[in-house]
């Protein structure tokens, strides 16, 4: 069996070297690009599996790197690292085919467990029996852009233990990434009033009901 095949893009050597020297000795196999369109042409060249990428550097922005990736590998799997982390943010790239969203600074632990975590979804989705397995399968199909499919099983999930906030605020995002802010907003609050305490849950309500942003698929 080959070797997973990641490709990292950032503007500083630190975080691409701490990246690859972090994931190498787990078995992957790592490329580096300074910028976008470093990344672009060895997407050209070839297949990865794995795509993480810094959103602000010069040149052209993580969000182009994104679609224009996308539309060389469909099947890519993304993960977003920056220090620019907000949640307006994390709906934004989920809209355009992230999975993750991973603020900087991180641990050299953090990015193995996100990736291991993110390579395993696929073959984690084809058991749809639990809720954590579930979640899996909806997170994989929004990272390949299948949103109503992705809203069903959230769904599906909930149905199996509806006492998780975590789906909820999943729900939510995704109803976003359709353009149902309203839907959206409803789904955060009810994730906070099963944990009152949930970070994510109350950030995103904040940015959904004071925000201008709209996401959409356009």
């Amino acid at each position: 069996m080959s070797k997973p095949k990641i490709l990292v893009v950032d503007d500083e050597k630190s975080i691409r070297l701490t990246i690859a020297q972090s994931l190498e000795p787990q078995g992957y196999s790592v490329d580096t690009a300074v910028n976008g369109h470093d990344a672009l042409d060895q997407l050209q060249k070839e297949t990865f599996d794995l795509l993480l990428t810094d959103l602000k550097m010069p040149g052209m922005e993580g969000t182009t790197l994104i679609e224009e990736a996308i539309q060389l590998q469909a099947d890519l799997q993304i993960i977003v690292i920056s220090a620019h982390g907000t949640v307006d943010n994390a709906v934004e790239v989920m809209k355009l085919g992230a999975v993750d969203f991973i603020q900087k600074p991180f641990t050299p632990n953090e990015i193995r467990e996100l990736v291991k975590q993110v390579l395993d979804r696929k073959t984690r989705a084809e058991d749809a029996s639990s809720f954590d397995s579930l979640m899996e399968s909806a997170k994989y199909q929004a990272s390949q852009r299948q949103l109503e499919d992705a809203i069903a099983t959230v769904k599906e999930a909930i149905g199996v233990d509806p006492s998780q906030p975590s789906a909820f605020v999943l729900l939510g995002q995704l109803q976003e990434s359709l353009g149902d802010r309203l839907e959206g907003i409803k789904n955060y609050r009810v994730a906070l009033d099963l944990d009152p305490t949930h970070q994510d849950a109350q950030k995103n309500l904040d940015r959904a009901t004071t925000s201008t942003f709209r996401p959409s698929l356009s």
